[in-house]
């Protein structure tokens, strides 16, 4: 039964964390954009632009298109934010259990990754702009395109770990404390290769990056889904986008990676949890420039039906391909 002692401390952690987040979210942000930059042979802006520009749009004024519905394009940014720094309280920071993992699992970490893109939809809509309507439409469809192959990548790890004998296979602690690739023989490390490489493709499609970021596409929409965002608003946009970026990542870690450096350095206590947060983020630094900046800086856009091709047929069948060689591999080991 929950105390208001525990209650206190629950709330205290989720603002702790999500400070940290936000933080961290805008630095990853900075780091894009500086390999990215180097990989392009350019100096590149400072680590800090993000916390500058974010500074600059909240000291701005926030403009309403006149056509607009006011409060739900005034809500949208909110909603965003608020539902990614929910999905980061789900997720285990190195060898810390997650704030809210009693509270859900990776069906409904899938439900609230959505929420953000559905907030920018509904803001695009009711924006009133004819840019904005065509991204929103755009968004709508990546994110039906993109479900299918995250969602057979969480289907392969929970029916792994619920072939292993393992309780409650969705929930990310389970996840966690039982890395997937020590459950499986030589044919389902093929698979959650297959995996791997599909959930890197799926990242940068969940954050709208090149070349997935036909919804806002600014040489054919002028910024598209967000053409009509300016000041705070926008400011809260660029925050959510930087704590999603964040939590692709330590979802990755999580599934893939989930391993602490503290055992082997034989540290304890609250510097075990210290070394194993740095580390984890470092996992997440390294995964978002393998998963995002590369993919973004060496390919153009993709038109949006090359988008839905890729991901309903390409990296659908993919995500397929490796889903059936972790349950094979399971039958084989006599695990189901």
């Amino acid at each position: 039964m929950l105390t208001i002692e525990m209650i206190l401390m629950t709330v205290a952690a989720a603002g702790v964390l999500s400070v940290l987040g936000i933080a961290f979210g805008l630095l990853l942000l900075g780091i894009d954009r500086r390999v990215s930059a180097r990989m392009q042979a350019r100096i590149g802006p400072p680590l800090s632009q993000p916390y500058i520009d974010l500074k600059k749009l909240l000291s701005k004024e926030n403009i309403i298109p006149e056509n607009a519905v006011a409060s739900i394009f005034n809500a949208a940014p909110i909603i965003a934010l608020a539902s990614s720094l929910i999905v980061l309280l789900y997720l285990p920071i190195g060898s810390m259990m997650p704030v809210l993992g009693g509270y859900g699992d990776l069906i409904l970490v899938m439900y609230l990754l959505a929420v953000p893109a559905l907030a920018m939809v509904a803001g695009g809509f009711a924006s009133g702009s004819p840019y904005a309507t065509i991204g929103a439409q755009r968004e709508m469809v990546s994110m039906i395109a993109y479900e299918l192959p995250l969602a057979s990548i969480v289907i392969a790890v929970a029916w792994l770990l619920y072939s292993s004998g393992i309780t409650d296979p969705f929930a990310l602690s389970s996840v966690v404390a039982n890395p997937v690739w020590t459950l499986v023989g030589p044919l389902g490390m093929v698979g959650l290769f297959v995996l791997l490489l599909t959930f890197a493709w799926v990242s940068p499609a969940e954050l709208s990056k090149i070349p997935f970021d036909t919804p806002e596409a600014e040489t054919e929409l002028a910024g598209g889904i967000l053409v009509e965002y300016s000041g705070k608003n926008l400011g809260l946009f660029t925050v959510a986008q930087g704590v999603k970026t964040l939590v692709m990542g330590g979802l990755a870690v999580a599934i893939f990676f989930p391993w602490n450096i503290s055992p082997l350095l034989g540290l304890t206590s609250y510097a075990a949890m210290a070394v194993d947060a740095v580390f984890f983020f470092l996992k997440v630094i390294v995964l978002m420039i393998l998963s995002v900046t590369i993919i973004r800086t060496g390919l153009a856009r993709f038109r949006i039906t090359h988008v839905v091709t890729l991901f309903w047929v390409y990296l659908g069948l993919a995500g397929l391909f490796g889903l059936s060689l972790v349950i094979l591999d399971s039958v084989l080991m006599g695990g189901f």
